[in-house]
């Protein structure tokens, strides 16, 4: 079998990639200074001095006037901060778990474990969601893996956690904010998780402009392979399509927010502005500076065939609800 181009540029995008290692220290050094460090139990305790069963019947009560829509979005982005595992592993596959990558691994896992586990926490005490049901759908997901198609590319790795973690952010920002009008405690869990994407982000992209300056040709393929779109984390989860469609209906998250996240990051890597490229590279510059035109004509597209539609799963309790 003959490999591909990735697999043949792969010593030497390897070859970048260890030469960051004073700049991946340095990234480090700063993403930690600016780190609030918090815990579940933290967020989810009581004040000091007062009944916690009062409080976790408070809770539940205020819990009771989130929407189904905002439910939905919860039960959405909890399995997907639960599907940490397959994502350590492809950081670690992709740039070497014996490599001083994997001290930033172990600190992006550590935090990431807190997202899943808070929320996981919040939902059992609120009683929003069914939580046996929540439960099968993680081990589901789980099982089924992530596998996306980057050909033994590690500056797809990059690209993708730069999308995928300013994606993640909106998503938790925006379903705080919505479900937080009833029940303010969930949007003070979903700010500290959005703040932590937020930072995980500025830390992948500035990584990729790194990458960018030293080997603008390759990693301008590479982007132009992972930015026309991207599979969200939880893809593979169990009726992920249908849930991706009400976040979108309610306003959470949807195409147009994807081609805000291009445009930000176009503008911050500055590739309209790269020069001294050679075919492949202005190549693939023309098409990440065309992909914004080509999303919204999509956006559009989808927005036009979109109709009324009554919704039902399980993990919501099997209450129906209609969206336009």
């Amino acid at each position: 079998m003959s490999p591909t181009p990735a697999d043949a540029d792969t010593p030497a995008k390897v070859e970048v990639l260890a030469d960051l290692e004073r700049d991946v220290e340095q990234l480090m050094a700063a993403h930690e200074a600016k780190r609030i460090l918090w815990f579940p139990s933290e967020l989810l305790a009581p004040e000091p001095d007062t009944d916690p069963d009062g409080f976790v019947r408070q809770l539940r009560e205020r819990a009771r006037g989130v929407s189904l829509p905002a439910r939905v979005a919860l039960a959405l982005n909890t399995l997907t901060e639960e599907g940490l595992p397959h994502f350590h592993r492809l950081i670690a596959t992709y740039l070497g778990g014996d490599t001083f990558w994997a001290k930033w691994n172990n600190l992006w896992t550590a935090e990431e474990d807190r997202h899943g586990a808070v929320l996981h926490d919040y939902m059992r005490d609120s009683r929003l969601l069914d939580i046996p049901e929540l439960e099968r759908m993680q081990f589901e997901y789980l099982r089924a893996g992530y596998e996306p198609v980057w050909d033994a590319d590690p500056y797809r790795v990059f690209v993708y956690t730069s999308l995928q973690e300013r994606a993640t952010q909106v998503s938790h920002a925006n379903t705080g904010k919505l479900a937080g009008e009833y029940e303010p405690l969930i949007g003070t869990v979903l700010q500290n998780v959005a703040k932590e994407e937020a930072r995980h982000y500025v830390f992948y992209r500035e990584v990729f402009a790194r990458v960018l300056q030293r080997d603008p040709n390759r990693a301008l393929e590479s982007a132009a392979q992972i930015m026309p779109s991207i599979d969200m984390p939880g893809v593979n989860m169990p009726h992920f399509r249908d849930m991706a469609d009400v976040i979108r209906r309610a306003g959470i998250y949807g195409p147009r927010d994807y081609i805000r996240i291009v445009e930000d990051l176009v503008k911050f890597w500055a590739i309209d502005k790269l020069e001294g490229l050679n075919e492949a590279g202005r190549k693939a510059q023309e098409k990440i500076l065309a992909v914004t035109a080509r999303l919204e004509r999509v956006a559009d597209a989808m927005e036009s065939r979109t109709r009324a539609k009554t919704f039902s799963f399980q993990v919501a309790f099997a209450r129906e609800f209609a969206m336009d």
